[in-house]
C-alpha cells in the first residue's frame, strides 16, 4: 500500500525511460543523417561495355574488340581482362583512350604477320600496345583489341564466349558469338 501512493517512485521510473527514449531516437536520427551525407557524396563507379565482338580468321588467328566508356563519377584502374575465364596478358591488349562518342560498330584489324596489331589502327584512332594496368578518366571511351585471346579456336565459330573487366571495386561481364573473320 504504501508503493502506490509513493509518487516519487513512478516519477523516476518514468523519467528514465523517457531520457532512455530520447537518447536512442537522437543516435538513430545522427546516424540515418551522417549515412545519407556519405551515401550522397560518394561518387560512384560505372562502366558500359559496348560494341563486343570475337572474330577467327579461320586458320591462327583470333580477336577480341569492344568499347568500354566510364559513365560514373570517379576514374578506375582496368586490373585485368579474361577471355573465357583466361587472363588476357597485356601484351596482348592494344587500346585508343579518347573523349569522342563512337556510333560506329567496331570492324576486324588484320593482324600483322606476326599476330600482332602493333601500328594499326580503327579507324582514326590509332591503337597503343598495353603495357600495365590501364587507368580510365571519368567520361572517357577505350577502345580495346586483344590479339590471340586463349582458348578461343575456329571450332568455336557460333559460339557464345564471355569477356570479364576487372577493376578494383567491380567486375564487368559480357558475352557474344564468335564470328568468322572477314
Amino acid at each position: 500500500m504504501k508503493m502506490l501512493r509513493n509518487k516519487k517512485a513512478l516519477s523516476t521510473v518514468v523519467t528514465t525511460l523517457i531520457i532512455l527514449v530520447v537518447s536512442v531516437l537522437l543516435a538513430t536520427v545522427v546516424t540515418f543523417y551522417a549515412i545519407n551525407v556519405t551515401t550522397t557524396r560518394v561518387q560512384e563507379e560505372s562502366l558500359q561495355i559496348t560494341k563486343m565482338h570475337i572474330w577467327h580468321n579461320g586458320t591462327n588467328f583470333a580477336e577480341a574488340a569492344f568499347l568500354i566508356i566510364n559513365t560514373g563519377g570517379r576514374d578506375v584502374v582496368l586490373d585485368k581482362i579474361t577471355v573465357r575465364g583466361q587472363e588476357c596478358g597485356w601484351s596482348t591488349v592494344y587500346y585508343n583512350k579518347n573523349t569522342d562518342t563512337i556510333n560506329n560498330d567496331l570492324t576486324y584489324v588484320t593482324p600483322n604477320d606476326n599476330s600482332t596489331l602493333l601500328g594499326k589502327s580503327w579507324g582514326s584512332y590509332s591503337l597503343t600496345q598495353a603495357s600495365d594496368d590501364m587507368i580510365l578518366k571519368s567520361g572517357y571511351t577505350a577502345i580495346i583489341f586483344i590479339a590471340n585471346p586463349d582458348h578461343v579456336s575456329v571450332s568455336d565459330i557460333g559460339v557464345t564466349v564471355g569477356i570479364t573487366v576487372f577493376t578494383a571495386n567491380a567486375q564487368y561481364y559480357k558475352e557474344t558469338n564468335v564470328q568468322a573473320a572477314p
